[in-house]
């Protein structure tokens, strides 16, 4: 059985509860995950769960940090730009960055590739897979914007991390699941995280 994964790449906007929640998930649906974390976000993992997000210890941190075992997940380092996930030879499902820091933003648009996480997101793009940046930095300067819809015009999935209210959510871990949801809908796996609308009253309007 061969092993396709999708990337997941965790930039340094505050958000980091959506990266855990989409990782989450997409082991539940029995989907093979590549992380990768930048720089930036282990501090703001840090800031956010106090957890330290080491390279040489990264199993046990991300053990930590999902509260349950990684299962079929890989890391590559930020820096590591000879990974797997650089080149378009290497097989991948595609890829979410979640959440997306105006800064990785920027640098996807642009085709930097400055460390792993963006030069993965611009081989997604290249061989047409699936890419979902999920922004949750606000407000958003008009270069932002612009950055946004490059992105958008290159076949990108751009989804803000705005989770709706319209279903009565009772705690974060809801408001947290709506954006993850949303997420895994855009890249057609399937997932348990919200209660659908059926058309029903009185029945969770997600949509």
């Amino acid at each position: 059985m061969s092993r396709t994964p999708w990337i997941v790449g965790v930039s340094g906007a505050s958000g980091t509860p959506y990266a855990r929640a989409v990782i989450g998930a997409l082991l539940d649906a029995g989907e093979p995950v590549d992380l990768v974390v930048s720089r930036a976000a282990r501090l703001t993992i840090l800031d956010e769960t106090g957890i330290s997000f080491r390279d040489a210890h990264w199993r046990e941190d991300l053990t930590s940090w999902l509260a349950r075992d990684p299962g079929d997940t890989v890391y590559w380092s930020a820096g590591d730009l000879g990974a797997g996930p650089a080149s378009g030879s290497y097989e991948a499902r595609g890829m979410v960055v979640v959440p997306a820091s105006t800064a990785a933003v920027a640098g996807i648009a642009i085709g930097l590739s400055k460390d792993l996480l963006q030069r993965a997101a611009d081989v997604t793009l290249k061989e047409r897979r699936p890419l979902v940046v999920v922004p949750r930095e606000t407000p958003f300067t008009r270069a932002t914007l612009g950055h946004l819809l490059t992105l958008h015009d290159a076949g990108a999935v751009v989804l803000p991390a705005n989770p709706g209210f319209y279903s009565a959510p009772q705690t974060i871990g809801q408001l947290v699941d709506f954006v993850a949801a949303k997420i895994l809908d855009a890249i057609g796996v399937e997932h348990t995280l919200i209660t659908r609308w059926t058309g029903e009253l009185g029945a969770a309007r997600t949509t």
